[in-house]
């Protein structure tokens, strides 16, 4: 039997390289010859820079930052097949921040800025960007202030901070940018398709995760519709119902307004460069999964990704998950079989230890191959 072993990562459990090497193990203990092909897979959000670099071979680069409230770090991100890979929450990530820290009226993408300018430096243009877990919901204007971009408020004064500028903005001067940014090509990574304003936009459906109470979702999405009034006057067009406009908090309507930023779905992304479509066609079966598998599962997360491959293909495919969300949506997807690792009356925080999510998958490996062994 060959398998394609393809995990997302298990967030705040194991990577996607740890699931799949637990995995490996409980099969292979059922029947020792199969042969276990192992890619680490993402679909934007966290985990896509690592799963990128891990499965083709790239190499890392490290450079000093800001974190979404101006603090120095210290920040990875990768080179591979001649393109920088950076990811954004390792700047503007909400797992930066304590709980009383997420205020998205003062966090900012200024880091990403730092870690995009430092790799136009180095000589690199050709970028792809991840999108997801991000902590602000400044429209992108941190970053664009890093590289070179300047916004005004109406008295002359230029503009400093989070999400509580973008209501103040009345001029934006793009004369002094980065040199190299003419030259650069950016792609965009993104597992959602909101745009940037209304009850779908990155305000009112992201925010709340990000520390905004009512009021300042109101205020954030006042402010949000002033930025794109003065984009549209200051370039001549509108990107505010791009899809994908509103992910990360407006970040990816700045990198297509500013940048022209190709906007593309993470997962199709991973697919094209780890080669997954030739391995899979090698093989019998494909086992993929996530920490949840749930409604989103087939919208665009990385499973749904690796199931639109396979069935092209015509190979079974079978969703392993931490848990199941049972929902028409999964129920009646194609998936060949859904099988969820962790044993009835298992505590979540007992479930997502590292070691205990190991031996949980490794036991759900060997069921399956109990299963489909013949």
């Amino acid at each position: 039997m060959k398998l394609l072993v393809a995990f997302d990562s298990f967030k705040g459990s194991l990577t996607s390289l740890e699931a799949a090497e637990a995995f490996g193990e409980g099969w292979l203990s059922v029947e020792p010859t199969a042969e276990i092909t192992k890619i680490a897979i993402a679909d934007g959000g966290e985990g896509t820079l690592s799963a990128l670099i891990e499965t083709m071979g790239g190499e890392w680069c490290e450079v000093e930052a800001s974190d979404p409230i101006g603090r120095p770090i210290v920040v990875r991100y990768g080179v591979a097949g001649g393109r920088a890979i950076i990811e954004s929450a390792t700047t503007s990530g909400l797992t930066l921040l304590k709980a009383k820290e997420r205020n998205p009226l003062n966090t900012t993408t200024y880091g990403l800025g730092e870690v995009i300018r430092s790799a136009l430096d180095s000589g690199h243009r050709d970028f792809i960007i991840t999108l997801g877990g991000s902590a602000t919901n400044d429209g992108g204007v941190g970053m664009l202030q890093t590289l070179g971009y300047r916004f005004y408020d109406s008295y002359g004064n230029e503009l400093r901070g989070g999400g509580k500028i973008l209501d103040k903005i009345a001029k934006i001067d793009c004369q002094g940018t980065h040199s190299a940014l003419g030259e650069s090509r950016f792609t965009i990574a993104s597992d959602v398709d909101n745009p940037l304003l209304g009850d779908q936009g990155a305000t009112r459906i992201y925010s709340p995760q990000k520390g905004a109470d009512s009021a300042m979702v109101e205020l954030l999405e006042r402010g949000m519709t002033n930025y794109a009034e003065q984009v549209q006057k200051a370039l001549n067009k509108d990107f505010s119902n791009a899809k994908g406009a509103g992910a990360a908090g407006g970040l990816g309507y700045a990198l297509l307004a500013f940048m022209g930023a190709t906007m593309r779905s993470g997962i199709n992304i991973v697919i094209e460069a780890t080669g997954l479509r030739e391995r899979a066609k090698a093989c019998d079966i494909i086992i993929t999964g996530e920490g949840r598998l749930d409604r989103q599962t087939t919208m665009g997360k990385a499973p749904g990704g690796i199931l639109r491959i396979a069935q092209e293909l015509g190979k079974p495919v079978i969703a392993v998950g931490g848990t199941i969300v049972h929902c028409q949506e999964l129920d009646n997807s194609a998936f060949e079989a859904l099988y969820a690792i962790t044993p009835e009356g298992m505590s979540l925080d007992e479930a997502m230890q590292s070691e205990v999510a190991k031996e949980n998958l490794l036991r759900c490996a060997q069921r399956i191959a109990k299963d489909y062994h013949h």
